[in-house]
């Protein structure tokens, strides 16, 4: 496990290039549109999922103009394509469990695509729920950690927002909370001024899976075939890594 962490991870995601960022960019255009059409509203005071999506693309970096773009475009009647939401499940490399979120208009694109990756990887696409019971859905919130930060008072101020859970680790703070409690804890440390490195609703693993430096190496190149796949917006896996 030498040489990987959590933090190095998310800070891969912070640090990459303008190229992959444009895709990250594209996948939370598309995730905002069906946001709209789903919650049937480009108000994100009473549209929750909008508010969520609006959280991980602020979280990400992506300009306001961009988000604004993007939900106007998708509040407008005829515009942009229909897109429906989909998930896989399987085991990839070493048998990890993988859950996979497509965001698609094209089905039969999206399986065949993803189903593409799983078998080049060695692994195997499930039927529904095969891996969906090891893990939990919660808002996770991420802040790095800065001499300026008071850890007592942060985890106080968490914990008063709705907060489940608050982890200090080496590099950075884990908030967790309930999906429910996620966006009044997110804007709560959001007034206090706190910066995320990550904030948004994930699939958590109840239980999770050590892997060896090889099959850590395997799993990064199978995630990689994901992340660059147009259709899939999230991957989810219990790999401790």
């Amino acid at each position: 496990m030498s040489g990987h962490s959590k933090w190095e991870n998310i800070r891969r995601k912070k640090e990459s290039t303008d190229a992959k960022k444009a895709n990250i960019f594209s996948k939370i255009g598309k995730e905002l549109a069906v946001a709209v059409k789903m919650g049937g509203s480009p108000d994100p005071n009473i549209n929750s999922k909008l508010r969520d999506v609006i959280a991980k693309a602020k979280a990400n970096n992506m300009p306001n103009d961009n988000i604004n773009r993007c939900i106007q475009k998708a509040s407008g009647e005829g515009n942009g394509a229909n897109y429906e939401e989909i998930v896989y499940e399987g085991f990839g490399p070493a048998g990890v469990a993988v859950i996979v979120e497509v965001t698609t208009d094209n089905r039969n694109r999206a399986a065949a695509d993803v189903r593409c990756i799983f078998d080049r990887a060695g692994g195997n696409m499930g039927q529904t729920g095969c891996v969906s019971y090891m893990f939990d859905k919660k808002g996770v919130i991420i802040i790095e950690k800065t001499e300026k930060i008071n850890e007592e008072e942060l985890m106080m101020q968490a914990l008063d927002s709705g907060a489940e859970d608050f982890n200090s680790e080496d590099e950075f703070f884990e908030i967790t909370s309930s999906p429910d409690d996620f966006y009044n804890l997110k804007d709560a440390l959001e007034k206090a001024g706190y910066e995320f490195a990550e904030a948004e609703i994930k699939m958590v693993p109840n239980l999770k899976k050590d892997l060896n430096d090889e099959e850590i190496e395997k799993l990064e190149k199978f995630l990689d075939k994901l992340d660059d796949s147009d259709d899939v917006q999230n991957v989810w896996h219990n790999a401790n890594c």
